[in-house]
């Protein structure tokens, strides 16, 4: 089998092709065989996947005209939370994560109320193409979105207050426990985790020099190891090693850039799916207190 056909696939055989594939005795194959043959499921599986994302898009674009001629409102929140709760149930069914089949319904929520509203619109939705017409960088291969933000505080009790009454976020937890100076707070998909001043001593005199605000946005990458080497080869500041903590999170830190004002984390999870490493989030702070003293 070529596992690079990127050939439309039928999909009136992909059933059948698929639980063919169960029958393949991988062990009996040599490993580049055994590879393709996976790779070629995949492929199916994939392309199966785009199909029913279609086929639900196409009833949502229908349960958008039902709530247009009732006046009912686009965005319902009960309907939205017993989505995500039920979907959470079938993936521990499923043996399946939780987090990330919550992660994959946020995104394909979030695009099914863009396509109610902008079936509306009077303009027809620009084309786009399966390939970018230039070249891509390596970390746009690797680069999946932003994971997190770390934000230095003064007061960790006033900031945490904000973000729970203000503004409905939620203390989630530390992947190792608590730590002392450290919350991660978060809502749906988006978390922010702040630092005040118990941390460490060297969050204390980064808060000394630096004041408070947002420290460093971290991207979640494919491969720690590989976005190094790719930004390193662009010259790109790099402040750290790739630092892997006992929760399997693999990151590391690039130096603040003078231009932008940015620090940039990037992070990869090679671990069970946990919260934020208080571990990874210190070990900054420390180097950044070894460069400023050199």
């Amino acid at each position: 089998m070529n596992s690079t056909d990127n050939s439309p696939i039928d999909s009136s055989d992909s059933d059948s092709e698929v639980e063919a594939f169960d029958d393949v005795d991988l062990e009996a194959e040599d490993p580049a065989a055994a590879l393709a043959v996976l790779r070629q499921r995949i492929d199916q599986l994939d392309h199966r996947l785009v199909e029913v994302l279609a086929e639900r898009v196409a009833i949502c674009q229908e349960v958008a005209r039902v709530k247009e001629l009732t006046d009912m409102p686009v965005i319902q929140p009960g309907r939205v939370r017993d989505v995500l709760t039920s979907r959470r149930q079938w993936a521990i069914d499923a043996g399946t994560d939780p987090d990330f089949v919550e992660q994959v319904m946020r995104v394909l929520l979030a695009e099914t109320h863009r396509i109610e509203v902008a079936g509306r619109r009077p303009d027809p939705a620009p084309d786009k193409p399966a390939a970018p017409g230039v070249d891509r960088s390596l970390l746009d291969t690797v680069a999946a979105r932003i994971d997190h933000m770390v934000v230095t505080v003064d007061d960790l009790d006033a900031a945490t207050a904000f973000f729970e009454q203000r503004l409905g976020f939620h203390i989630e937890p530390l992947a190792g426990g608590d730590a002392v100076g450290i919350r991660s707070m978060t809502a749906g998909g988006v978390t922010v985790v702040l630092v005040g001043r118990d941390a460490s001593p060297a969050v204390s005199r980064y808060l000394d020099q630096s004041g408070f605000g947002v420290q460093h946005i971290a991207i979640e990458v494919l491969n720690a190891s590989l976005a190094r080497a790719s930004l390193a080869g662009n010259d790109t500041p790099l402040l750290t090693e790739v630092v892997v903590d006992e929760h399997g999170h693999e990151q590391f830190f690039t130096i603040r850039d003078d231009a932008s004002g940015l620090q940039l984390g990037f992070l990869s999870r090679t671990g069970h799916r946990v919260g934020i490493s208080a571990a990874n989030v210190l070990a900054l702070f420390e180097e950044l207190d070894r460069a400023s003293a050199r």
